[in-house]
């Protein structure tokens, strides 16, 4: 807390009035699929970013970023998107969803501490606009409840920023817990806490460097009609966390998909294969099975690198690696330790679910993975953590 007080001293010649820390994320499963209105598993870690915030006398917008190096301005008649604002958009989209709902913002200084980048891919830049929206709600006493507080991150998205609300992401950052997962339930729009009861592993989180590529234009998929061929094949199930999943029927699953390419219905099966793993997952947790939840995590990674084609030759040797962490890796029934793609997918991060005893392994694995690929792989150690929080 000193070093993020000192920065902002530094860079304002004051303290702050107000600092807020929301928590990086990742998403174990379903980080592909909310499109199709189906469920998203993430967790909240224990890799805090900072937002510190203080009021200026004057309509100025000032913004730095301590292990960045880098400052940026406007002011509130002339905040607008700007590619070369880069992190510093993501506080102006909250200052302009403030606004659009009719609140008054003064002039403020903003500092964003975080020792990990937004390059990394775990959620730094939904953590920067949901400890800015909790700081600048703070710091101007307004009154604005949960719920605008949501729509204030919402409008942030689409209308000054002109992405997708992910409502997996905002959930993760605002409300996970200790010890627990988030459940994202894309058709009723709202969330479960989900415990996770394997407190003898340790979760690492990598980041493998690899620059991203688009194997595939992913918006070919996301089309309205896709969304109402897995719609035909949704069927209701009161025994299944929420009450929904898909057909099972080969048969009626080809009738459905033959009106598509062999490309399209390769990754719609991916996407339904997937809600079943979020399901295997989930229901594993309940009665503590480790080796069941970790074969869901296997298959959705193999899921996705074979039907969703989001993987890269990197990626699947670190991950090839975890497996072969185990002493009976041909075992798949009963892995004792497992990992997935995570992040913004088409490369670059993974996460892997260890025994305390393998962790030292995996990175000597990550050393030959350098003098292999050429790329210093990042490690982050991390817990479940609770989502933002006045400081």
């Amino acid at each position: 807390m000193e070093a993020v007080i000192q920065a902002h001293k530094k860079e304002y010649g004051v303290k702050p009035d107000v600092i807020a820390s929301a928590p990086c994320r990742f998403h174990l499963m379903g980080d592909h699929t909310w499109f199709f209105r189906d469920k998203t598993l993430s967790m909240g870690v224990d890799l805090p970013v900072y937002v510190a915030v203080s009021k200026r006398s004057d309509y100025n917008l000032k913004f730095c970023y301590e292990q960045l190096d880098e400052q940026k301005h406007t002011t509130l008649q002339t905040n607008k998107f700007k590619k070369e604002d880069k992190w510093a958009n993501a506080i102006k989209s909250i200052v302009a969803g403030y606004q659009a709902l009719g609140f008054t913002c003064p002039g403020m200084e903003f500092t964003v501490y975080s020792d990990v980048l937004p390059s990394a891919g775990f959620g730094v830049t939904t953590a920067i606009k949901v400890a800015s929206a909790w700081a600048i709600k703070e710091l101007n006493g307004f009154r604005c409840s949960e719920a605008n507080l949501l729509k204030v991150i919402e409008t942030a998205n689409r209308k000054f920023l002109q992405i997708e609300n992910h409502k997996e992401d905002n959930f993760s950052c605002i409300y996970s817990k200790a010890n627990s997962m988030i459940l994202t339930d894309h058709n009723n729009a709202n969330f479960d806490i989900i415990p996770f009861p394997y407190k003898d592993k340790v979760i690492v989180l990598t980041d493998a460097q690899v620059p991203r590529v688009t194997l595939w234009n992913e918006e070919s998929l996301l089309q309205p009609e896709n969304v109402l061929l897995l719609g035909e094949l949704k069927s209701r199930s009161s025994n299944v966390y929420g009450g929904w999943k898909y057909e099972d029927n080969t048969q009626e699953i080809n009738e459905v998909l033959s009106v598509t390419s062999e490309e399209t219905k390769r990754r719609l099966l991916c996407v339904m294969n997937e809600h079943k793993y979020i399901l295997d997952a989930v229901n594993s947790v309940g009665k503590k099975d480790f080796a069941s939840f970790a074969r869901a995590v296997n298959r959705s990674y193999e899921n996705m690198r074979d039907l969703y084609e989001l993987s890269c030759p990197e990626i699947d040797w670190i991950l090839k690696r975890v497996q072969t962490l185990d002493e009976n890796p041909e075992d798949v029934r009963n892995p004792v330790n497992c990992g997935r793609i995570t992040g913004k997918g088409f490369g670059r991060c993974t996460y892997s679910i260890l025994r305390a005893s393998d962790v030292d392994k995996y990175k000597a694995k990550l050393e030959e993975y350098s003098r292999i690929f050429g790329f210093d792989a990042k490690t982050y150690i991390v817990k479940p953590s609770k989502g933002v929080q006045l400081v």
